[in-house]
């Protein structure tokens, strides 16, 4: 397997409510929802570009159950985190700011690093995890 990832998908419980969340809370592009002429509504999926070719997808949690053949269990914040690196402290207080404003949860307001960074946690209004953060180490394409 070479160690590439195009494609991260995000379970929501519901889709529109998602979709407002990261297109027009946080401003990421995207065409909105696509694939809704699927039976059942399981290919209604929205996709958003991200950098380097990488891809933001959301999709109902009951759809990936069911492409997975799994059963849908309770989901947990803690299973993974997202994380948006930015070039400086004012950016992850800015970051947090839009987040809140979207209707994100701070969990961890931004605070000084023991490694010598600076980030905050929010969670998206369906729980997933995205950590903000500026590591003085870390050069950031812009």
């Amino acid at each position: 397997m070479q160690p590439r990832i195009t494609l991260i998908t995000l379970g929501v419980d519901d889709l529109e409510r998602a979709l407002r969340f990261y297109r027009d809370g946080l401003g990421l592009e995207t065409p909105g929802i696509v694939g809704e002429e699927f039976e059942e509504g399981d290919g209604a999926v929205a996709f958003f570009e991200l950098q380097g070719g990488l891809k933001l997808g959301l999709w109902p949690r009951r759809c990936i159950a069911n492409d997975a053949n799994l059963t849908m269990g309770a989901p947990s914040a803690t299973e993974f985190t997202l994380a948006h690196n930015v070039a400086s402290r004012e950016e992850v207080d800015g970051v947090m700011e839009q987040a809140t404003s979207a209707g994100a949860t701070i969990t961890k307001p931004a605070h000084e690093t023991f490694w010598g960074g600076y980030a905050g946690y929010f969670q998206d209004p369906d729980g997933h995890l995205w950590e903000v953060a500026w590591n003085p180490v870390w050069e950031i394409e812009e």
